[in-house]
């Protein structure tokens, strides 16, 4: 029983000095697309990770700034919108380099279409 007890206390204390901690760990990112810009914190994604260099590609969940151009009276889209995008975020130490993709969906005027952006970002 004694045994048992030990055994489980040096696996617990090797467990806490191989666990940092973190309050956040994340990349933020600005950018430009479709003649508006945006602001993201990477989501969820598949990264390919050899220090000091990362490559991922995943979702980005967005806040897009954009102001509508409509004919006086018309209603219009607010100047900061929630978005969801897709694309691919390079890593080098802190400073990150997006390629992001976001769709515009279709309207009375116009067609769906793909926006390619580009962005420059920190990693925390």
């Amino acid at each position: 029983m004694l045994s048992t007890c030990l055994s489980l206390a040096l696996f617990s204390s090797a467990l806490k000095a191989q666990t940092k901690v973190a309050l956040f760990d994340g990349t933020i990112v600005a950018g430009y697309v479709d003649h508006g810009g945006y602001v993201n914190c990477i989501g969820p994604s598949v990264k390919y990770l050899k220090k000091p260099f990362s490559i991922s590609a995943g979702l980005l969940p967005s806040l897009r700034i954009k102001e509508d151009k409509v004919a006086a009276g018309a209603t219009k889209n607010s100047l900061i919108t929630p978005s969801l995008g897709l694309g691919l975020t390079a890593v080098f130490n802190h400073i990150a380099l997006q390629l992001p993709l976001y769709y515009n969906a279709k309207t009375s005027t116009k067609n769906g279409e793909w926006n390619v952006g580009v962005g420059l970002g920190y990693k925390l």
